[in-house]
């Protein structure tokens, strides 16, 4: 695919876009820790798990998804989830983890905002006999005994080769990477997959890479801004964008419409924004991650560990994790994401992960019955 000029109208598309993506961000703030001081949740009649979620500013996925899935996938499993969000600061974190380990949670899930916080709940978890799962996000250097999220590297794969295979044949095509959070150890898996289908294009000339930038707290803003920059030092130019989630993909599509170009753009989540935007074409693809297989994993194996069968949770946790700053590894489940394209945006909904009505709005509406979605 190569760069072209667009109509200086798609700029206001671009627009909504990107403050689509923000509506779909917000959530209430955060309450208390919540829960009893035994531990075991009479009112509800489950035991009593605390979660803490890390944001919502960077993805609509932790209380729109995340949340709801959790707290549905511990009740089924005669857990009471506490599911709270930090939204982004890191007191707030504390504050609830310190509150749900005072209450006596028989298990804490952490999504952290970055691994040294992560790294000290979990030892506070720890001297208080609490096991902690590493959601998500493994907390690099800590304590946590096991890790369930997806495969994260296979996800950066997924973006490196679909920006291979849209620049296919574009000899020394200009790629810029939009990367995630470095805090993230995610971010940093990412950019690992995407670097084992890219380097080797980019050592032979077949693409050239422009520059790849991290962009702190995965700020959707601040992304949008220094992909800017980027574009002016680089004259304007260039030929395909590997941003590593839907909320910097709907920012970078933003620059991209302001400045009359058009190119292959990735993302991850599968957000209604970012299907969206893959279905308009402003984004080549996104990755899906089927968060309702996280969540029930995340609750069998909290389920185990609050009865104290390490041997129950072993056999779920069947893969690792290699910590390279702990120097261990981690007993983790590893989930199996996916490519979407325009090509299976229906996958996603009958999925049940987004609803029909959340994606086909307004001027997407012609293009879901074109893709047989109703």
């Amino acid at each position: 695919m190569r760069s072209k000029t667009l109509a200086l109208a798609a700029v206001g598309a671009g627009v909504a876009l990107v403050l689509s993506a923000c509506g779909a961000n917000e959530a209430p703030a955060p309450g208390g820790g919540g829960g009893t001081t035994s531990g075991a949740a009479q009112s509800g009649g489950g035991i009593k798990v605390g979660v803490i979620l890390p944001e919502t500013a960077s993805s609509a996925r932790w209380e729109g998804f995340d949340k709801p899935m959790l707290q549905e996938a511990m009740k089924a499993q005669g857990l009471e989830a506490d599911v709270q969000n930090a939204q982004g600061d890191t007191a707030t974190f504390t504050r609830l983890a310190d509150g749900m380990i005072t209450q006596g949670v028989k298990v804490l899930v952490i999504a952290s905002i970055n691994s040294d916080l992560g790294k000290t709940v979990a030892t506070k978890a720890a001297n208080a006999g609490i096991p902690v799962i590493d959601y998500d996000r493994l907390n690099l250097g800590g304590s946590s005994k096991y890790y369930v999220s997806f495969d994260n590297t296979k996800v950066g794969e997924l973006q490196g080769q679909a920006m291979a295979d849209a620049l296919k044949g574009k000899q020394g095509a200009q790629v810029i990477e939009i990367e995630g959070a470095p805090t993230d150890n995610n971010a940093t898996l990412f950019h690992a997959g995407q670097q084992k289908v890219l380097k080797p294009l980019y050592d032979s000339g077949a693409l050239k890479l422009v520059k790849s930038q991290p962009i702190d707290n995965w700020d959707n803003q601040k992304g949008g801004q220094t992909f800017e920059q980027i574009l002016t030092q680089n004259g304007g130019k260039v030929d395909g964008v590997v941003a590593a989630n839907d909320g910097l993909a709907g920012a970078v599509i933003t620059v991209l419409k302001k400045n009359g170009l058009s190119v292959p753009v990735t993302g991850q989540d599968a957000t209604p924004a970012g299907l969206q935007a893959v279905l308009r074409g402003d984004q080549y693809m996104t990755v899906f991650k089927p968060i309702k297989e996280e969540a029930e994993a995340t609750a069998k194996l909290a389920a185990a560990l609050a009865k104290g069968d390490t041997a129950a949770a072993d056999a779920i946790a069947t893969q690792t994790e290699k910590d390279p700053v702990g120097g261990r590894d981690v007993k983790s489940v590893l989930l199996t994401p996916q490519t979407i394209t325009k090509a299976n945006v229906k996958d996603v909904i009958t999925a049940g992960y987004v609803k029909a009505s959340e994606v086909c709005t307004g001027d997407v509406q012609p293009l879901c019955a074109a893709a047989g979605i109703s």
